[in-house]
């Protein structure tokens, strides 16, 4: 008879996590052995309980998901971690797979589909939310000879979802300045004026 698959939830919100837990550890064939608040509460007791799948959110107190998934690699190399978060930027997809991450589900997935994702993870399956995976074959499409770099690219592509300058400052964890900084720079290498002719632009050109 096989083994349970063991996984630790970590993500800060009390409900969600609570809720997380309850979800997934009533799937059969499943057992969450912890959930914690924070990556840093995880690293101190996580290496002796060995879970199998790390179900990690991006934005928590402290240590945040991009920059614990080395951490917590390194504690456990043979430990696939999932992604399950609200944010859908580009540059936190990429970084979160460059560090080591199995997939990335946004949070509007249903409890089902993240069970399918973990028994997908553990078959060395490489699981995401349709959206997200819509992100991924976006990138390969664009333009490579692009004159905006990938963070530029990453902002104007922001502003043509209609986000403001301070979301996606949050959003990328930078500050307002140099998001700032950064729209100028486009606007200048786009030689354009504008919000709206900087997207017309690098739409037409598949810059984004």
């Amino acid at each position: 008879m096989e083994r349970n698959i063991k996984i630790v939830i970590i993500e800060d919100d009390d409900t969600i996590r609570m809720g997380y837990k309850i979800l997934i550890g009533e799937e059969e064939g499943f057992e969450v052995i912890n959930a914690y608040a924070s990556v840093d509460e995880a690293l101190k007791t996580i290496r002796g309980e060995d879970p199998d799948v790390i179900l990690l959110d991006i934005e928590l107190p402290g240590t945040n998901g991009i920059e614990g998934i080395p951490r917590l690699k390194k504690l456990l190399p043979k430990a696939f971690i999932l992604i399950l978060t609200v944010y859908e930027s580009e540059k936190l997809i990429f970084d979160a797979l460059s560090n080591g991450a199995a997939g990335y589900l946004t949070k509007d997935t249903p409890a089902d589909k993240i069970c399918a994702a973990v028994r997908e993870v553990i078959k060395g399956g490489g699981p995401m939310s349709i959206n997200i995976a819509r992100i991924v074959i976006k990138s390969f499409r664009k333009n490579q000879d692009s004159p905006l770099s990938k963070r530029e690219t990453q902002i104007l592509e922001m502003v043509g979802e209609g986000k403001s300058r301070s979301q996606i400052a949050r959003e990328l964890f930078i500050d307002l300045e140099t998001v700032r900084s950064h729209i100028k720079n486009i606007y200048i290498k786009l030689d354009v004026n504008s919000r709206a002719d900087a997207i017309k632009m690098a739409r037409e050109n598949k810059l984004i």
